[in-house]
């Protein structure tokens, strides 16, 4: 009996485990071969994203640089006109008070014009309505004749354009 109390029953004997012979290292390498492959790729739509963004980045610098040209080219033909008959009314010598006054007339006409096309009013008339936004109150006085928070005077226009004041107008407002 001692025998078979020595000996372990076949389930709990000891016995060297046998490694089972995989093909993994060879799915591994194909594995790894498909993972570089599209790490390549993804790294190849990154740089053609970065290119892609650095390339539309320099085009809108150059749409916006443009853009501003032609703004700027589009003021000065609409002040040159102006300019040409100052230049003009200046070289006259022999101009009377009278004649002088009426070139400047039809040129203060032509700024108008070219303010109304370039989309330019002007703001700051007696009797209209204060307005912070737009106004300047460089004085104030009182007088029964205006109402509360009137311009009573004006003592240099603004100017908007379109919405946005470009000069607010300096003003005297009464009361």
């Amino acid at each position: 009996m001692k025998d078979k109390e020595k000996k372990k029953p076949p389930e709990v004997q000891d016995e060297p485990e046998k490694e089972e012979e995989t093909p993994q290292e060879p799915d591994a390498a194909a594995e790894l071969e498909k993972l570089q492959a599209e790490y390549d790729e993804h790294k190849q739509q990154h740089l053609r994203i970065l290119a892609e963004y650095d390339n539309f980045r320099k085009r809108t610098a150059a749409e916006k640089t443009a853009i501003y040209n032609n703004a700027v080219s589009d003021t000065v033909q609409a002040i040159l006109p102006i300019a040409d008959n100052i230049e003009r009314a200046l070289g006259q010598d022999h101009a009377s008070g009278e004649d002088m006054r009426k070139g400047v007339e039809m040129i203060e006409a032509q700024i108008k014009a070219a303010f109304e096309k370039l989309g330019i009013s002007a703001v700051g008339e007696v009797g209209e309505a204060f307005n912070p936004n737009l106004h300047n109150a460089v004085a104030h006085i009182e007088d029964e004749a205006f109402g509360e928070n009137v311009i009573s005077a004006v003592f240099q226009k603004g100017y908007t354009l379109n919405d946005r004041v470009v000069r607010h107008a300096m003003v005297q407002v009464a009361n």
